[in-house]
Order: C-alpha cells, then sequence, then structure tokens
C-alpha cells in the first residue's frame, strides 16, 4: 500500500488541557501518557513508526520514545501480534495495531488461540495484557476486503474483553485502562470516527471500562448502538421526538462483556427496545444483546424486541449501493415505529 508523507508524524497530539479532542487525538494522548509512565508499554505494528500510523494515531511517537519502543513491522499481522503475546507474557504491556479490522483475520491464532487462552490453559500462572486496536467499519466506497465488521467473530472468544469507544472521551478513558490490564484487551474503533470532535475533560474521572453509557434520556423507547450507529439512533431520536416520542440513546461502548444491568434498567422504563447495528444481521452482535435482554427482562417488555442492522451481503464497493447496505435514520424510524404503539 502506497503512502504519502506525513508531515505532522513527528508532532504529538494537543496538549491535555483542550477542551475538545479528535478521537485520534484522545487515543494519541492515551498512548503517550501510558508509554511516559510505564516503560513496559510499547507499540508495534505497521507503519506506527515513522509514518506515525493510518489514522495519525501513533503521530509523535517515534520520535519522542525511538524506534524500540514504537517498532515498525513488515505486513504480517500474524507474525507481529504473535510477537505481542509473547511480550505480554514476559512482563511488556504491547499495543498492537492492526491496520484494519480486515487485516485480523491473518492475525486470529495468536488472538484466539494464544492470547484469549493462555491464562485460562495455564491456571492463572500466565498474564497476558496484550491491546490490540483495530479501526473497522464502513468507510466510503473501500468494497468487501476492507468494509467488515468484525465483532461478531471476536465476541464468541471467551478470554477475549471487548471495547467500542465512539467519543474522544471514551477513547482516551478506555485506551488507558485497557493497558493497564491484565487481560488482553481488543479496541475495536471505527475508521469513519478518527476525525470527529467531541468535548474532553482530562481530569474527569473514568467510568468502568466496560460499562455502557445513555447517551440522550427517553421513556418510550431503547435505541442501543455503538460505534457510529449511536450517531445515527442519536440523530433518530431527535427527529422521533419532533412526532412525541422519546427515544433512550444507549452507548453500549463494550461488547464483552456488554452491561446487562444498564440495559435493563433502561428496558425498565422503556419496555421497548431496538438494536442498532452497522454488522450484518445474521449471527451478529445484535443477536446476542436481543437473546440476552429476552431472557433477563421478558417479564418487561411490551413489545418484540427488534434490530436493525446491515443487508446480508458483502459491502458493494459502489457509493450508492454501500450507503443503502447499512443502516440510516430513516431504517432506525420506521423499525422504532414498528414496535410503538399506534
Amino acid at each position: 500500500m502506497k503512502r504519502s508523507h506525513n508531515d505532522h508524524a513527528g508532532l504529538i497530539a494537543p496538549a491535555s488541557a483542550a477542551a475538545e479532542l479528535q478521537v485520534w487525538e484522545a487515543l494519541n494522548l492515551a498512548l503517550n501518557e501510558a508509554m511516559a509512565v510505564d516503560d513496559a508499554v510499547f507499540v508495534l505494528g505497521e507503519d506506527v513508526g515513522v509514518y506515525g500510523g493510518s489514522y495519525r494515531v501513533t503521530q509523535g511517537l517515534y520520535a519522542r520514545y525511538g524506534e524500540w519502543r514504537v517498532r515498525d513491522t513488515p505486513i504480517s499481522e500474524g507474525s507481529f501480534t504473535g510477537l505481542g503475546v509473547g511480550a505480554a507474557l514476559v512482563g511488556g504491556r504491547p499495543v498492537v495495531e492492526i491496520m484494519t479490522v480486515n487485516f485480523a483475520l491473518l492475525a486470529l491464532d495468536a488472538i484466539v488461540n494464544m492470547a484469549a487462552k493462555l491464562r485460562y490453559m495455564s491456571g492463572g500462572q500466565l498474564r497476558v495484557p496484550l491491546v490490540v486496536r483495530m479501526p473497522g467499519g464502513v468507510a466510503h466506497q473501500l468494497a468487501a476486503q476492507h468494509s467488515q465488521r468484525l465483532e461478531h467473530m471476536l465476541m464468541n472468544v471467551p478470554g477475549l474483553r471487548i471495547v467500542a469507544p465512539g467519543t474522544p472521551q471514551d477513547s482516551y478513558w478506555q485506551l488507558r485502562q485497557a493497558i493497564r490490564h491484565d487481560d488482553p484487551v481488543i479496541v475495536l474503533e471505527h475508521e469513519l470516527l478518527y476525525f470527529d470532535k467531541g468535548t474532553f475533560d482530562h481530569a474527569a474521572g473514568a467510568p468502568p471500562l466496560h460499562a455502557a453509557a445513555v447517551r440522550r434520556p427517553g421513556r418510550d423507547l431503547t435505541l442501543i448502538a455503538w460505534h457510529r450507529m449511536v450517531q445515527v439512533a442519536q440523530q433518530a431520536a431527535e427527529r422521533l421526538a419532533g412526532e412525541g416520542i422519546e427515544a433512550e440513546v444507549i452507548d453500549l461502548r463494550s461488547l464483552r462483556p456488554i452491561d446487562l444491568p444498564l440495559l435493563r434498567e433502561s428496558l425498565g422504563r422503556t419496555h421497548r427496545a431496538l438494536v442498532v447495528e452497522e454488522d450484518c444481521r445474521f449471527a451478529g452482535a445484535g443477536a446476542e444483546i436481543v437473546a440476552a435482554l429476552t431472557e433477563a427482562a421478558f417479564f418487561d417488555l411490551d413489545a418484540p424486541l427488534r434490530r436493525v442492522a446491515a443487508a446480508d451481503v458483502p459491502t458493494p464497493y459502489n457509493g450508492e449501493l454501500e450507503r443503502a447496505s447499512i443502516p440510516d435514520v430513516d431504517a432506525v424510524i420506521e423499525a422504532a415505529r414498528g414496535i410503538l404503539p399506534a
């Protein structure tokens, strides 16, 4: 893959006092602070060093910490992810960047057979404090092999923790928490969110790593989403409010484990819920959420739980077809009306 020169590669993101940050800046700040206080933390992956990262997340780290702690790797995801597992076993706290979640398929042996299982198989004698960061999602005509969402696949692996930050604040908090964790943590990022700007309070206390968040309170319907679909759900909730329907929007923030207590609490208020996911509907994350809520809160339901999800097709390259293949605001509103009383 040809890369143009990154003129900002030697510059760290804005100072932590900034009232607003972009998502990439928050991730960069989290990495910089973690590396500054713990020499065991290091970064490895493709283009993370001199170039500064495909989405600028490692910008400036190579100049500050050198090639020993910011290591450019060959295009060999299985090899350098396996290297990260080994480093974690002997006291390191590696942060592996896989350029896109699509390439993580080549690293599944290291992630699934090694990182996720070694603590259990050793009876707790071994720990694997490994962070694997990978961006995914549908991102403007990258076609089928570069637009996948693999959360459903990773969620099925005991031993992994999975977080899905979608705001600058959560990106900073959850990456810092993941680096300090003694279990392997997958940090799923979305390619279209890196340059989104949002409020940032460096002094604010972090919620638990796997806690969901209510982004908009409501009484009539719960919209459950993560990543970019939170924005879609919020826009749908605003339009529904114009019809007198108050939808509560929950950002999951974590996909393994899922914050079922908060979801049950919301369902106890609204008695209806709709899961909005960018991934395909069949055997997706939404299916697990719906099943778990049905088992845990069936008698709170006034209507069947529903899902809005991507079409069950490889993501098209054509721009119009690509947009048609994933949920939009209109699709969410139509599904919401379908479970609300007439």
